[in-house]
């Protein structure tokens, strides 16, 4: 490597531990965080559908604690979870006769 690809590798590397110690984040910042495409967060704020501040009304920030609670709501069932309830439901219902 190159002496200017170290001193770009060292920029990117403090930029991602800065990055990660912040409570606070901008809507750039968030959409690197998710993945989620900035139009869609945009779309989001203005339905109220995830917590957002707007100090100045303008600029979008998201508290990282509040983001991270939002994004692992509404967990999906595994085929695995799915199954013991089936089979949990089978032996508490009693059957009936026709």
């Amino acid at each position: 490597m190159t002496q200017d690809e170290l001193d770009k590798l060292a920029i990117a590397i403090g930029r991602n531990v800065l990055f990660a110690q912040k409570e606070v984040l901008t809507l750039e910042e968030v959409a690197q965080y998710t993945g989620l495409k900035k139009s869609y967060l945009y779309k989001l704020t203005a339905a109220k559908a995830i917590p957002h501040y707007k100090p100045n009304g303008k600029n979008c920030f998201f508290k990282r604690t509040e983001l991270e609670e939002w994004l692992t709501t509404n967990p999906v069932a595994t085929a695995a979870d799915l199954t013991d309830a089936a089979q949990a439901y089978c032996m508490t219902k009693k059957p009936t006769t026709l």
